[in-house]
């Protein structure tokens, strides 16, 4: 049995990660810390997980605790502090936060205005997109775990990039649920405030663009130009992008369609579908992918669910492929559909 911890598990990602390893058949999960929680069961500030884990939580994890496998569900900056020591320990790491995500300590440092303080173990973490990369986080110590809209932006938009079948600038347009901004409540994510609106936000500015575009150049392997505007919709759970890029001259639909079963026909957690529909994912690892063409024009769309998908399912995802467990292991379950 793996045993795992979870650091900084009191949010909806922590809660994520324990709702799922607590029926994972061979990852165990033995810890999981929050200062404001410390000493308290995980079921009573969770009542969801009730008969699922009789755990407390700690402050921090024991030095001496034997671990092989911590999930950081930490802000960005406290990650680049722990991993280090970790890693020293010879426990196997997979960040969800920001902080090993961007390969360049200047881009880095550029959009979330912190200096990089582990750029030797920034050097060795792979980013943890399984459908592109599972050979790479095979053999890894350290997965940067990729955020929601990068990880449905990127699958969404992968088999055109990867065939060539596109060209020019990528607009992005993403919405997502309000749980994406955390369990801290803010002016924003007041439900009065964003329960009959749809609004864009951080236009231009927001940390997941350098992400994206940092896998679609190395996907294409040219300096694309990438706007990205993300807004928040009125439900909870889940996010859809829609992104716009210029067909080569000359390619057709079904090239297009050829593309995307190519890539994903045999991947367990991304459907190829017409339209990709939020309720068919929401609570399960599942993306749906699909595309229109009009006239020079591919409209690439994706809709997964952020806190699964887009954060613990997949941080699972990349620990099954880390401990050569099946993919689909502690995950093969269907989406909700409403």
């Amino acid at each position: 049995m793996i045993k795992a911890a979870v650091i900084g598990g009191s949010g909806y990602t922590g809660g994520e990660l324990a709702r799922i390893l607590s029926r994972h058949p061979g990852i165990s999960l033995e810890a999981m810390t929050s200062r404001q929680n410390a000493g308290r069961p995980i079921a009573e500030a969770m009542p969801f997980l009730r008969g699922f884990t009789g755990l407390e939580f700690v402050e921090r994890l024991p030095e001496n605790g034997d671990f092989d496998v911590v999930f950081l569900a930490t802000p960005h900056t406290a990650s680049m502090r722990l991993v280090p020591q970790l890693m020293e320990r010879g426990i196997k790491v997979i960040d969800l936060s920001a902080d090993y995500r961007l390969k360049d300590p200047a881009v880095y440092e550029e959009w979330y205005g912190h200096q990089h303080s582990d750029a030797v173990n920034l050097s060795k973490a792979v980013y943890g997109l399984p459908e592109l990369f599972r050979d790479d986080i095979a053999g890894a110590d350290l997965v940067a775990n990729p955020g929601c809209y990068p990880t449905c932006t990127i699958l969404s938009l992968a088999p055109l990039l990867e065939k060539g079948l596109v060209e020019g600038k990528i607009i992005v347009d993403a919405k997502s649920g309000t749980s994406g901004a955390g369990q801290e409540p803010t002016r924003s994510t007041h439900h009065p405030n964003c329960a009959v609106s749809i609004t864009p936000y951080k236009v231009g500015t927001h940390r997941h663009t350098p992400e994206i575009k940092g896998v679609v150049d190395g996907l294409t392997g040219k300096d694309i130009d990438v706007i990205f505007t993300p807004h928040l919709l009125p439900i909870v759970r889940g996010m859809l992008t829609t992104s716009y890029a210029t067909l080569v001259d000359g390619v057709t639909m079904e090239e297009v369609a050829m593309a995307y079963r190519s890539v994903y026909d045999e991947e367990r957690f991304v459907h190829f579908t017409s339209v990709p529909a939020i309720p068919a994912t929401v609570g399960s690892n599942f993306c749906e992918v699909g595309f229109e063409v009009v006239g020079s024009t591919v409209v690439a769309m994706a809709a997964l669910d952020n806190l699964v998908k887009g954060a613990a399912g997949q941080a699972v995802q990349n620990a099954n492929i880390l401990f050569k467990f099946d993919e689909a292991t502690g995950l093969d379950f269907p989406g909700l559909g409403v």
